[in-house]
């Protein structure tokens, strides 16, 4: 199972092999199936789990030395669209001074499609989410464009403070996507909306 139309192993099968990944297989099949709500994991946080275990994976293989967690802040520094280029293109030159072929482990994260064929064909879980993927591509949509908003907005704001046109301190810009619903007379984050699937009309 979870082999291509040529008979390869799929991609998350071939990763977990040559970056030594034993035991993951098994923690994202507990994480996207957890009985509790609260522990129970989205196909999107699998693939970034996923990924973060790439990264430390990379990092041990060629013996760099790392703290708790700077795993974790090496894969945001590398994908996260609210990092800055400066800080992407350090950690970038950093990881190549230590060895670690950047490019090549940026190129072997897996999307959520792919954990999700990875668990339902290689591991055969039996599980519906709860979460669609229709849902989970509006929320990732959503928080791109509050991202890409942020810092649009961040670098005008900088530029005018740069230029004695406004006066502006350390000052950081949140975008705050909220839907109300006058029939329920409720309104909610549209992440939370989402997560809960709906507002309270149908309560």
């Amino acid at each position: 199972m979870g082999d291509d139309s040529r008979g390869r192993p799929s991609k998350v099968v071939r990763l977990v092999e040559e970056y030594g990944l034993e035991g993951v297989g098994e923690e994202l099949e507990d994480l996207w199936t957890a009985d509790d709500p609260d522990e129970r994991r989205s196909l999107r946080d699998l693939a970034d789990y996923f990924n973060r275990r790439l990264v430390e994976a990379a990092l041990a293989e060629r013996n760099v030395q790392t703290v708790d967690g700077e795993g974790e802040n090496i894969y945001r520094l590398l994908t996260d669209d609210d990092v800055s280029a400066d800080d992407r293109i350090r950690m970038e030159r950093r990881l190549e001074r230590d060895g670690v072929d950047v490019d090549g482990i940026r190129s072997a994260f897996a999307s959520y499609q792919a954990i999700r064929t990875y668990l339902t064909e290689h591991r055969e879980v039996e599980y519906e989410s709860q979460r669609t993927d229709r849902v989970e591509s509006v929320d990732r949509s959503v928080q791109r464009l509050r991202s890409r908003t942020a810092t649009v907005t961040g670098d005008k704001l900088t530029q005018l403070d740069a230029g004695d046109e406004i006066t502006l301190g350390d000052a950081q810009v949140t975008v705050d996507v909220r839907v109300y619903c006058p029939d329920c007379d409720r309104q909610f984050e549209v992440g939370a909306l989402l997560e809960r699937g709906g507002c309270d009309c149908a309560d």
